[in-house]
């Protein structure tokens, strides 16, 4: 049981590195790519400032931390942030080159309802699908951000600023979600209130 216990806070410092280490080499990354615009730093702050200024994008990213925190399988639980980021960059690309696609605003909504709605219906046990539908989610958030990138910042500052912003959502939420794994009415209260703002953001689409 103690080795139980060690095992999985070694994982989440690793979870934890792993995150903060992609966030860290993606900044880096986009310093000289961006260099030349003139706008790096301009283009990183717009980029962290841009998850945390829309409610349905913030909620959605605490909710996926949280359900990798409640995930048993310990893939499960990697995968699922990972999943999100990765199809907000494939989505942020698409936004950046100007590909329509439709319904966006109401994808996103609907992400927040679904994610609240898993962490009230406990999906520990859940398969490789939850990370897949973190993906499908996470690159329609990250659509939004790239068709909104702000005139004259540079796309790869810009990625690497909301890509790091929301790897620290995700992070927020994974300490709430291991918080809640002793606290089932605090976690069906928070997965309520999570669906139901998704649902005002719906209704307001």
């Amino acid at each position: 049981m103690v080795r139980d216990v060690k095992l999985g806070g070694s994982i989440r410092r690793q979870v934890v590195a792993a995150v903060f280490g992609a966030s860290v080499a993606t900044l880096v990354a986009a310093s000289p790519a961006s260099a030349h615009t003139g706008l790096p730093a301009r283009g990183v702050v717009d980029g962290l400032a841009h998850p945390l200024l829309g409610l349905d994008h913030l909620l959605a990213m605490v909710a996926v931390g949280v359900l990798a925190a409640t995930a048993r399988n310990r893939r499960i639980a990697w995968l699922t942030p990972i999943g999100f980021i990765a199809g907000m960059m494939i989505g942020g690309l698409l936004g950046f080159a100007g590909v329509d696609v439709p319904f966006v605003e109401v994808a996103i909504a609907s992400s927040v309802v679904v994610l609240g709605t898993l962490i009230i219906g406990r999906t520990e046990n859940s398969g490789l699908w939850l990370p897949l539908v973190a993906m499908a989610f996470g690159s329609m958030h990250g659509y939004a951000h790239g068709a909104e990138l702000p005139e004259g910042a540079a796309p790869s500052a810009y990625m690497a600023g909301f890509v790091a912003s929301t790897a620290a959502l995700h992070l927020s939420g994974t300490a709430l979600g291991v918080a809640l794994r002793r606290a089932p009415a605090v976690r069906i209260a928070a997965g309520a209130l999570i669906a139901s703002v998704g649902v005002l953001v719906l209704a307001g689409s």
